[in-house]
């Protein structure tokens, strides 16, 4: 029969120490607020991170350290009622919560000249974001451009709707989405912007790279200056009565069609 689990790097603890420090609470400046497995995961093993605190049940520590072996930073055992305590209700945590630092924002000078990017019109959902991180990951995407207003903390819901995307995927955060659009046009950056009722049909579009694809929020679309600067405002061509996608669906099927061609 196998030894009973005893947590390693822990102190069992019933609650808060009285002499500790309060637990982080997502939103505070300068942190990120990590939950669940995978994005715990991720994180921990992404040396770019600097991790900050670890609480998890039991249960949750037990399946952390089959996944990443010796930990990098010693674990608080909490009951699930205390993570829950620090989240929304629908929050799904699976036992674990890591408050670390955030990723730093790389230049655009940065991104490679055969990369193919996404850069994002003021899309503000976490859900959406999130999603469409985990896309880029899976199809190789160089980065993600997103505005420093109107766009999601990289924290929190976001972090596990990407489900550990953000280890893996640069966040650009620039201040003016046409100025940085502008930029890479002229670096040679072929600029193709989505709407469900673009000028051309993605299939006819010669795509080459590098290429930027510019997804606007949902309901709003691309706006006047960002479709101004897109070489191409294309749309994705649907056999069904339904013609306008979600914005993470639409980047998906993006993706895709780019790495096919």
């Amino acid at each position: 029969m196998a030894p009973p689990f005893r947590p390693k790097h822990t102190r069992p603890t019933g609650g808060r120490r009285p002499d500790g420090p309060p637990p982080h609470r997502p939103g505070d400046i300068g942190e990120a607020v990590l939950y669940g497995v995978h994005p715990v995961v991720e994180a921990l093993r992404n040396p770019q991170r600097r991790h900050r605190r670890l609480l998890a049940t039991e249960n949750g520590l037990r399946r952390l350290e089959e996944l990443v072996g010796a930990l990098p930073l010693e674990a608080q055992i909490v009951r699930p009622s205390e993570i829950d305590r620090l989240l929304t209700p629908d929050s799904v945590h699976q036992g674990l919560y890591l408050v670390c630092d955030p990723l730093p924002s790389p230049d655009l000078d940065s991104l490679p000249d055969d990369a193919v990017v996404l850069a994002l019109d003021q899309i503000t959902d976490p859900h959406n974001v999130g999603a469409i991180l985990r896309s880029a990951a899976a199809f190789g995407a160089a980065a993600v451009i997103v505005t420093i207003r109107h766009s999601p903390a990289a924290t929190g819901v976001l972090a596990k709707s990407a489900s550990g995307a953000l280890e893996h995927v640069p966040l650009i955060a620039v201040r003016n989405l046409g100025d940085a659009l502008d930029t890479l046009g002229k670096r040679g950056f072929l600029r193709v912007g989505f709407d469900s009722d673009g000028d051309i049909a993605l299939d006819e579009v010669t795509l080459r790279r590098p290429l930027v694809m510019v997804m606007g929020a949902e309901g709003k679309g691309l706006r006047q200056r960002s479709r101004e600067l897109c070489d191409h405002v294309a749309r994705l061509e649907v056999p069904g009565a339904i013609t306008s996608l979600n914005v993470s669906n639409a980047t998906a099927i993006a993706l895709y069609v780019a790495s096919r061609r």
